[in-house]
């Protein structure tokens, strides 16, 4: 699963998430990892774009989370890659700044969250662009070990039952 901010642009009037130039570059950092759009269910906190296109208000976001918290509970995601600051100040409250956290992993039950760049944030600082495919990596080597399927445990050897002749 993959949690972003808010709608833009694009994303308000189509009515989907990431469709932009974030969404492309979002696209290319899943391909990196042997994903595609169709491989994870991807959300925002804010369900409708802010005016003016501004940082969500705390009063919008906490009018939105019972749509969030009902959409991890129906995806019920093994990893949640939270996007930006506004998201991990949503899931992860008093983890720290997004700069100190970006490709950590913060398990919590059975789900791992894993805070990343924006993309929008790498468009408009292209130094973010290398930390932010460097922490894909680290999502796909995670995905691999998590959703292993575990081999089966091989069935002891019985030792043969002597019968009784009579």
């Amino acid at each position: 699963m993959i949690v972003g901010e808010a709608p833009g642009f694009n994303e308000d009037r189509q009515g989907e998430p990431f469709v932009g130039a974030a969404g492309k570059l979002l696209d290319t950092l899943l391909a990196r990892i042997s994903l595609s759009r169709a491989d994870v269910y991807i959300t925002n906190v804010l369900k409708c774009r802010p005016p003016m296109n501004r940082d969500p208000m705390p009063n919008e976001v906490e009018a939105c989370s019972v749509f969030l918290q009902r959409q991890l509970e129906w995806i019920h995601p093994k990893v949640v890659l939270v996007l930006g600051r506004h998201a991990l100040e949503r899931l992860l409250p008093g983890h720290g700044p997004i700069s100190r956290v970006h490709g950590t992993f913060v398990e919590r039950g059975d789900v791992a969250y894993v805070p990343l760049y924006h993309p929008a944030a790498a468009l408009h600082n292209g130094s973010l662009v290398t930390d932010l495919q460097q922490d894909f990596d680290k999502v796909r080597s995670y995905l691999d070990k998590v959703l292993k399927e575990p081999e089966p445990e091989p069935e002891p050897e019985q030792e043969p039952e002597q019968l009784p002749l009579i």
